[in-house]
């Protein structure tokens, strides 16, 4: 029984998938524009960033605010999504989708090879069920010129 459960848990694991971001190169007090590829599982299903009901866990993406100055992050606009359990559509993603960050890098900052540590935090859910809510750390390298 065991075995089986083990088997089962990478899946419920995988139901969206951030592939590491390639290294970056930025100029000291110059923004840099970051783009986030996301894999969604076919079959589920994560909230937006604006759900529209308050019980439902919106999807963010959050940058330690050193090393970099500032950012501001692009959402998509998500899928309007009727599903059996609730009475009204949901704003979703349901395929696979890219989010946009752009990075301040301080004129102050030390040229060379620095990582950005941010965190994606997200709930996927089938028709049926909702996995628990994940936060995934995001490691960007950034090349300060």
């Amino acid at each position: 029984m065991l075995a089986a459960i083990a088997q089962s848990s990478p899946a419920q694991t995988e139901a969206l998938t951030v592939p590491p971001p390639a290294k970056i190169a930025a100029k000291r007090g110059e923004t840099a524009t970051v783009v986030l590829p996301v894999k969604v599982r076919p079959g589920y299903h994560v909230n937006s960033n604006t759900p529209l009901e308050e019980y439902l866990i919106p999807m963010r993406l959050t940058w330690d605010a050193k090393p970099v100055e500032e950012y501001s992050v692009v959402f998509p606009k998500p899928a309007m999504e009727k599903y059996a359990f609730s009475e009204k559509p949901l704003s979703v993603f349901t395929h696979d989708f890219s989010i946009e960050t752009h990075l301040k890098v301080p004129a102050s900052a030390t040229p060379g090879l620095i990582m950005a540590l941010g965190k994606f935090r997200y709930q996927a859910c089938t028709d049926k069920l909702c996995l628990p809510p994940k936060t995934v750390e995001i490691r960007l390298p950034i090349e300060i010129r």
